[in-house]
């Protein structure tokens, strides 16, 4: 193990050396100088490990001298040792950056302490983390085991993904394989669940989660008649890891009133979800009032260009006379043009901005081979999405917004999951191309690897044609024609892809914020 080099700067260090002498029985290395030039001397011409630094010497003090490190070497940690306790002095020290402050006299084990916590915070957290993961583990597979409720659902994945964020900070890749493994029996498991009991959440009169046609009724129809004024922000293709990711971003200026997890409806893409998410209704429905609403059989990003007017359809329903601002973001210029005409929503009760740019970051995942390196696993798609987020004008919308006395929701229509493994289906010309799910006549594949629903108006889905069923694709699994399957297989293997059953693709986030002033 190396041993720690410690750098004691101190006009009295001579009254010091007991401390000194105790370091060094403890293994710990430790050079001392009476100054601060001298001490910047010995900085700048050696390596430490960190610097313990009195805040009142003769000549240069204890802050100019931190000051000049800082500037030289700004990752080396600085303990400011101080017999003051004013207040603007240690604002003075954290402004900047010191990692630790001890108020004189100081004691051996106050010293052994701080150096503990600076040099071996990153070694004890990891320990931590994987001995709580490892008590964890078996408590999970239980259940996971044993889930029969939508609900134990919801508490599963909340688990695995407090998990995956914990253990992505370890790089600890043995033990990240064996949660992911984890995750995979979960989605597994969950998959069964899904086929036991989805299409007994189409009736009225059974036990069923939120489902996205009743979001709107249930989470913000509310707050409209509270009287609350409402920006509704839907980032298309969210997941709850990335959504955990972004908000500590948000927690200095929002604080979250609600956060739940609601039921994404099958297939999990856009034209089916995000509608039914508008409309207030199951796309069955929607096709069957609104026809002249709904267009095309296939996922496109035309078939989405109804949802104002299906929100205003919702919202007549529901006996709102609300006024309502819609905007679909989805690219930098319009997203510019919205943050600058902010002030024109303040005469609406209800703004309405759906994001795309998640949902554009995954189908160029697949696309282009840049971003598929950059985003090459889940942890580097959350990094991603976090870039994007903090230099979006979204982020700074809603540092305005947060200003205001306004409800934020934050939502989305469907998640994704990262594919791996391909399994072989055939089809017509008509069958859609989704790979997730697929809609179509005639379709064969292996009856162990799909959901199929063979009468779609079971689950409220259109039925396009007498012959027409619908499959599901669950797990990690996408379907490929059998027709160049090979090829299709490469291609299309390590991408997120949506449409099918899993954890990532359907329980997605839902959270309203209000100020945190």
């Amino acid at each position: 193990m190396k041993t720690i080099s410690i750098l004691w700067v101190d006009d009295e260090i001579d009254l010091l050396k007991p401390h000194v002498l105790f370091l060094n029985s403890r293994g710990y290395e430790v050079a001392t100088c009476t100054n601060g030039t001298d001490a910047l001397t010995l900085f700048q011409t050696s390596d430490f490990d960190l610097i313990f630094l009195d805040e009142h010497m003769p000549g240069l003090n204890g802050l100019e001298v931190l000051t000049k490190m800082k500037e030289l070497k700004p990752s080396v940690p600085i303990v400011m040792i101080t017999k003051s306790e004013e207040e603007n002095l240690m604002e003075d020290a954290i402004g900047s950056k010191i990692s630790d402050y001890l108020i004189k006299p100081v004691n051996p084990k106050q010293i052994l302490l701080t150096i503990k916590k600076i040099t071996e915070q990153k070694k004890l957290v990891s320990e931590k983390t994987t001995s709580n993961y490892q008590a964890e583990f078996m408590h999970i597979t239980g259940l996971i085991n044993n889930a029969r409720t939508y609900s134990d659902w919801v508490d599963i994945y909340q688990k695995l993904v407090f998990w995956e964020l914990e253990l992505e900070k370890l790089k600890d890749s043995g033990m990240f394989d064996i949660l992911q493994s984890q995750h995979a029996d979960a989605n597994q498991e969950f998959a069964r669940f899904i086929r036991k009991n989805y299409t007994s959440w189409m009736q009225d009169n059974v036990d069923k989660p939120i489902l996205s046609p009743n979001v709107f009724k249930e989470y913000v129809a509310p707050l409209l008649k509270q009287g609350e004024n409402v920006y509704l922000i839907v980032i298309d293709n969210l997941r709850l890891d990335q959504w955990k990711t972004i908000y500590p971003s948000l927690s200095e200026f929002l604080k979250i009133e609600k956060e739940e997890l609601y039921c994404s409806i099958l297939p999990t893409v856009t034209q089916y979800a995000r509608n039914s998410l508008f409309a207030g209704l199951m796309p069955l429905a929607i096709r069957k009032l609104y026809p002249n609403l709904w267009e095309g059989n296939d996922e496109d990003e035309i078939n989405n260009q109804f949802e104002a007017e299906l929100l205003q359809q919702q919202l007549a329903r529901l006996g709102l006379d609300t006024r309502m601002a819609y905007e679909k973001i989805s690219n930098q210029k319009t997203g510019h043009r919205v943050l600058d005409n902010i002030s024109n929503y303040s005469n609406n009760q209800l703004v309405v901005l759906v994001y795309n740019f998640v949902d554009i970051l995954s189908h160029a995942r697949t696309e282009v081979a840049t971003v598929r390196e950059l985003a090459n696993d889940e942890a580097a798609y959350r990094t991603l999405t976090l870039s994007w987020f903090q230099h979006s004008y979204l982020f700074d919308l809603l540092k305005e917004v947060s200003k205001t006395k306004s409800k934020i929701i934050i939502t989305t229509d469907h998640g994704s999951i990262r594919v791996n493994k391909a399994v072989k289906v055939l089809g017509d010309r008509e069958t859609s191309a989704n790979l997730r799910y697929k809609q179509g006549k005639n379709l064969k594949y292996n009856p162990k690897d799909i959901f199929e629903v063979k009468d779609p108006q079971k689950v409220q889905l259109p039925n396009f044609n007498l012959s027409t069923s619908f499959i599901f694709a669950s797990g990690n699994d996408f379907m490929a024609y059998q027709n160049n399957f090979n090829h299709y297989a490469n291609y299309f293997n390590n991408t997120f892809q949506h449409g099918g059953i899993s954890l990532e693709e359907m329980l997605i986030p839902f959270v309203i914020m209000s100020s945190a002033e």
